[in-house]
């Protein structure tokens, strides 16, 4: 079997609509929580988690995760009751 590599902007062939789950900085959690949260809702490995923990203190937001709506807006609600703020784009073609 031939390897392919993926790409960002690789279109998801899962069927489902394609989105963006998007974190938000906020004055109450620790990035320590925040990272903690990234490995155990997203399946970020720790360096992954802590350069988008990072991204979202010093930018505001950050682009954590692409896949299918249903499966984004899923782990959106996971991280919101671990008390971030999550939200989920869908993606314009």
């Amino acid at each position: 079997m031939k390897e392919r590599t993926l790409h960002r902007d690789d279109k998801i062939r899962s069927g489902g609509e394609s989105a963006s789950l998007i974190l938000f900085n906020d004055d109450v959690n620790t990035v320590e929580h925040v990272i903690k949260s990234l490995v155990e809702v997203c399946g970020h490995d720790e360096v992954q988690a802590e350069q988008c923990a990072l991204i979202v203190h010093f930018k505001g937001k950050c682009e954590v995760r692409l896949g299918p709506v249903e499966v984004l807006n899923a782990m959106s609600r996971s991280l919101n009751k671990k008390g971030l703020n999550s939200k989920v784009d869908l993606q314009v073609s």
